[in-house]
This record gives C-alpha cells, structure tokens and sequence, in this order.
C-alpha cells in the first residue's frame, strides 16, 4: 500500500496542455497510489504540446467534465499551456467543477496559465496565488496577492509557475491530499 492509495484526483484539460504539467502529476500521483483520472470537455483524447505551440502525443482521458462527479473526488489538478487554458476558462462546466470543488475546501491545484480558470470560476479573490507571469495581473485584478514563487499554498488553493515546478507543485498536492485523511 502506498501513501495515496483511496485517494481520487481529477484533471481536466483540452487540446494543448503544457504536457509536463499533466502527465507529470498523473503519473507521480498515480505511482503513490491515487487513483488519477484525466477528463476532457468532450471525453476525446487532448493533444499535449510543448512550449505552448509543439505538438507533442495525444492523451487519452477517462470520460468528459460531465463525468466527473465532485463528491468522489479528493482533489482537483488544472494544468497549463496557454491554448488549453484559454478554452478551460470560458468553458461553464470547467468553472462550476472548480467552484464545486473549492466550495467543498478540497484542493484544487492549478499550474502555469491554469489559473485563468480560477480567475473564471472567481475563487482567487483574498488569496495569495502564483502563475505563469504574465497572469500577474489577471490574477491581482481578481482580487488575488499574486508572488513569484515555485508553489503557494493558501488552504485548498494550490498554484505553481511551469513545468520546472512540477516536482514541489506535485509535492503539494501529496501534503494536501495526506492531510484530508486526518
């Protein structure tokens, strides 16, 4: 048994994603024994890219947004790549899973330019957040204290910068989801 086993985590992306910022906590997650699902707003498989622009492999998913079902779920990962977070936030489902999630205090993790979702879903005002830098100001003028750091944690709100941070980014997620057994 490992360390994450009985937990269930949720990653929902569309066409390019910042590959890294998905399939690496899929799989760190999944080696530590949770049960990671990845979904997209279709239920087709994503394109994954590299650099925002160069295609990398297709993933595929587990089911669409409308699959997921929130009460089962332990956590929540949104990952980068500017095209896939450019659909993700003005997609409704993708707002009211977030907003379904943070309103259960579980985590949600978000990489990169993922927290445009979270600026959407409108669940950054008050908190202390980091990103890509050019979502400085989208996230300050949505109400959040935005720093330059590898991860913030504030509560359930777990956020990273890029693919470099992946590592402490899945880290976090780890505490967070070890925690909720308490």
């Amino acid at each position: 048994m490992t360390h994450l086993t009985g937990k269930r985590v949720a990653i929902i992306a569309t066409d390019y994603f910042e590959e890294p910022e998905l399939v690496g906590p899929r799989d760190m997650l999944r080696e530590g024994g949770a049960e990671v699902r990845v979904y997209s707003a279709d239920g087709e498989p994503i394109q994954a890219a590299e650099g925002d622009v160069n295609p990398t492999q297709k993933v595929e998913v587990d089911g669409s947004f409308a699959d997921i079902d929130v009460d089962r779920l332990d956590a929540l990962i949104v990952p980068g790549g500017t095209v896939n977070a450019d659909h993700l936030r003005m997609n409704d489902k993708a707002q009211t899973i977030v907003r379904k999630v943070a309103a259960e205090r579980k985590p949600v993790a978000a990489i990169c330019h993922g927290p445009w979702l979270l600026v959407s879903a409108g669940v950054v005002e008050g908190r202390r957040v980091t990103s890509w830098a050019s979502l400085a100001d989208d996230l300050r003028n949505a109400g959040a204290s935005w720093v330059d750091e590898e991860v913030v944690v504030d509560d359930f709100l777990i956020t990273s910068r890029k693919p470099d941070d992946v590592p402490a980014f899945v880290q976090a997620v780890e505490r967070a989801l070890q925690a909720a057994r308490v």
